[in-house]
């Protein structure tokens, strides 16, 4: 009887160190736990998902994935307070579509909203107007290219769950380049 007792405060005593202990780790070393977690589910995917492309970065410091498909050569980067219209095709690394701006890829992904119109993504560059990741992209490409960028969750939503888009997730997208300032890639390049 009295080894049961024993027995019982000690398992008292290491369920509240372990409760004390977890409360002790900071939201940075969360952050970098869940990181070093997204780099290697990235890749996991990369290994499991054969991406073409012609051009790629891999930015070791961010984690984040660039790999074109079309590389445009048109020599037109985005500047900071540029307008850019950007087609996208946005998918979690299960390859489940949660966005788009494409009708047609809308209506395969059983997305498709007769309330919405579907047009490219107009915005800002350089103001914040889209996830970290995405404006990263942005960044590396010249107008009419066309590029998957994949981002570790803590340049996407991070720990916010988003819609359809759970917390922590590792974001996909397929980006196209259409305009920079008005300006769209001719047709014959």
């Amino acid at each position: 009887m009295y080894k049961n007792k024993t027995m019982n405060k000690f398992s008292v005593f290491i369920l509240l160190a372990t409760v004390l202990f977890s409360g002790c780790v900071s939201e940075e070393e969360n952050t970098q736990i869940i990181f070093e977690r997204d780099l290697k589910n990235i890749e996991l995917y990369l290994s499991e998902n054969a991406i073409s492309s012609v051009k790629e970065i891999k930015d070791p410091a961010s984690g984040l994935v660039l790999l074109w498909q079309e590389v445009s050569a048109s020599g037109k980067l985005p500047v900071v307070g540029d307008t850019l219209k950007v087609d996208y095709v946005g998918k979690l690394s299960n390859n489940k579509v949660f966005d788009t701006s494409l009708e047609s890829v809308a209506k395969d992904n059983d997305l498709f909203n007769a309330n919405r119109v579907y047009a490219p993504l107009e915005l800002l560059f350089g103001y914040g107007q889209v996830i970290p990741g995405f404006e990263y992209a942005l960044s590396k490409m010249e107008m009419g290219d066309k590029a998957t960028v994949i981002i570790p969750s803590v340049y996407g939503y991070g720990s916010q769950q988003v819609s359809t888009i759970p917390k922590n997730s590792i974001l996909i997208f397929e980006i196209d380049l259409v305009e920079v300032n008005g300006v769209q890639i001719p047709d014959d390049l």
